[in-house]
This record gives structure tokens, C-alpha cells and sequence, in this order.
């Protein structure tokens, strides 16, 4: 059972969809790779590499609110 489990969680965290929190949990794991000291540099080129999400794609404005949302307003990753 917890084999199932751990294939079923890895293909979900390889799938992306079009929906505010898929760009959510691709952002995250993005952010936390990418170097930079200017957070709203660091927005801009983490949704630049995420160019290619289902939700960046179809709304890049709404994309860049959530993210300065979660970096800025709730303060993630400090």
C-alpha cells in the first residue's frame, strides 16, 4: 500500500495543471533553488522558468499576484 502511495505521489508532483495551486507547488520548489537577492527579481525569473506551466501560460498576471502574494504577504521561505 505505501508503495502505491509513494508511485501515486510521484506522478502527481510530475503532472502540472492549469489551476493557482499547481503554479503554487511548482513555484515553491522553484524558488527554492533559484539564487537571488532582490525577492521581486527573484519573482519575475522564477515565473520566467516556470514559462512553460498551464497557469503561467494562461495567466501570467494572476501567476505574479500569487507569487508576490506567498513570498511578500505571507512571508514563505524567510
Amino acid at each position: 500500500m505505501i508503495l502505491n502511495f509513494k508511485i501515486f505521489h510521484k506522478n502527481m508532483k510530475e503532472r502540472t495543471f492549469n489551476n493557482a495551486d499547481s503554479f503554487a507547488m511548482s513555484f515553491d520548489e522553484e524558488w527554492q533553488k533559484f539564487e537571488c537577492e532582490d525577492e521581486s527579481l527573484k519573482i519575475i525569473k522564477v515565473i520566467d522558468l516556470l514559462s512553460d506551466h498551464p497557469f503561467v501560460q494562461s495567466n501570467r498576471e494572476t501567476a505574479l499576484k500569487i507569487a508576490n502574494f506567498r513570498i511578500k504577504s505571507l512571508g514563505k521561505f524567510r
